[in-house]
């Protein structure tokens, strides 16, 4: 076997542990950007008495990130650390269980006579607790805890929890922590568009709290998680192909690593250590095939149509490209230059007002969120991953070349 043929072979053995799509990243040098974020909640977890909530869209990096955190304090020998993924199950009690469910304690007893020597027992923490439990239970039980090490607690999916009574007894124990300054933090992730949204009701805790907004990458981190991956595999990629795979991407993270995933077996499929525009040309489609099955039935509930020379699909793809606020909203207006150069015709707003309003209702799915009054309506895509699905698709399908989507997104980023 020749020295290419053997790092062909590595290369295909590797991929999938260096571009994971499915799965959060963990370690540090595949893990790009968000230095900023990154020390924000490290600045939290080492501050007595502060706490933090990082919150965004789904799909950003922010279960990464905190991978990432929790392994450099892990490296460190110093913390007790655990993980809880919440579910819409979990009730204030069992998010606590789960939280200590692997903490054992560990206590001397004094023997029996002159002699005797003293035993040791070992016990779970968590059959020791009260059945029902508090707030203040939770305080001591931390107390205690956190004499030998300092602690991090992640919550992660938090927004999941649709009990107020389980998120108001969170607050309070956030707040308790805090009054008292227990060296343990919590760090709350979900996906939501503020700290009052994922914790409702509860602005009084939050100036314990270090907030943390989890934006969109720009295109240079983007490019980063791809460079890096590529250079793990011990591959190359043309600038073209780098640039293309980090602008449909649309910012994220997971949909980044699933194109550079593609791409690259595309090009080792063909034994090429250089990935081309043209094995991104076969990513993509590659990486539709595996897109999840409700985007792929919403996109199509959204799309039909039974009037000959609708443009549904036309304006779902200016709304994919249309400039967006920090929260994800755009406007109708902002849909029009994307549209008439994706048709090539002078599209107004009355033209494609009732297909907006309409991508907004059940009938079609509820693709877009529609918010505001008349004259401020905006509108952004339910679910994230459905804008570079469409983009995407758009692509494969020749609805739209690479150089017209170029200059769109030129214009709409600028």
């Amino acid at each position: 076997m020749s020295a290419e043929e053997e790092a062909i072979t590595q290369a295909r053995l590797a991929v999938g542990q260096v571009f994971t799509p499915g799965s959060p990243v963990n370690e540090r040098d595949l893990f790009s950007g968000r230095i900023e974020q990154f020390n924000f909640v490290l600045d939290a977890v080492t501050q007595r008495g502060y706490h933090a909530v990082m919150y965004g869209e789904r799909g950003v990096g922010k279960t990464s990130l905190a991978n990432v955190i929790t392994s450099a304090l892990d490296r460190s020998g110093k913390w007790i650390i655990s993980r809880v993924t919440c579910d819409v199950s979990d009730d204030y009690a069992s998010l606590w269980r789960k939280a200590l469910q692997d903490v054992v304690l560990t206590r001397s007893r004094p023997g029996v006579g002159f002699n005797a020597e003293d035993t040791t027992e070992n016990g779970r923490l968590v059959d020791q607790l009260p059945l029902e439990l508090s707030p203040d239970n939770i305080r001591r039980t931390l107390i205690e805890m956190s004499s030998a090490s300092p602690i991090l607690i992640v919550f992660d999916e938090f927004d999941r929890i649709s009990s107020d009574r389980t998120t108001t007894l969170m607050a309070d124990t956030i707040k308790s922590l805090s009054d008292v300054g227990v060296a343990a933090t919590v760090l709350l992730i979900g996906v939501a568009d503020s700290v009052a949204e994922l914790i409702e009701g509860h602005a009084s805790i939050e100036r314990v709290l270090v907030q943390i907004p989890m934006p969109r990458m720009s295109k240079d981190e983007i490019l980063d998680i791809i460079l890096k991956g590529i250079s793990r595999l011990g591959m190359k990629i043309d600038q073209s192909a780098c640039d293309e795979v980090a602008s449909l991407s649309q910012g994220l993270p997971y949909i980044a690593h699933l194109l550079s995933l593609n791409s690259v077996r595309a090009a080792l499929h063909l034994d090429s250590l250089l990935v081309k525009s043209d094995h991104v040309a076969s990513g993509m489609q590659r990486a539709l095939d595996q897109w999840q099955q409700s985007i792929k039935v919403s996109y199509y509930e959204a799309s039909k149509s039974q009037q000959p020379g609708h443009i549904f699909k036309e304006v779902l793809l200016a709304c994919a490209l249309a400039e967006v606020d920090e929260l994800g909203f755009f406007t109708a207006a902002a849909v029009r230059a994307p549209l008439r150069a994706i048709t090539k015709k002078n599209y107004d707003i009355p033209n494609f007002a009732r297909h907006l309003k309409e991508l907004s209702e059940a009938g079609r799915g509820e693709l877009l969120q529609r918010v505001g009054e008349t004259r401020r309506i905006r509108y952004r895509f339910t679910s994230p991953i459905m804008r570079p699905y469409v983009v995407i698709r758009a692509v494969a399908e020749n609805l739209i070349g690479k150089a017209a989507l170029k200059q769109i997104q030129k214009t709409t980023t600028a």
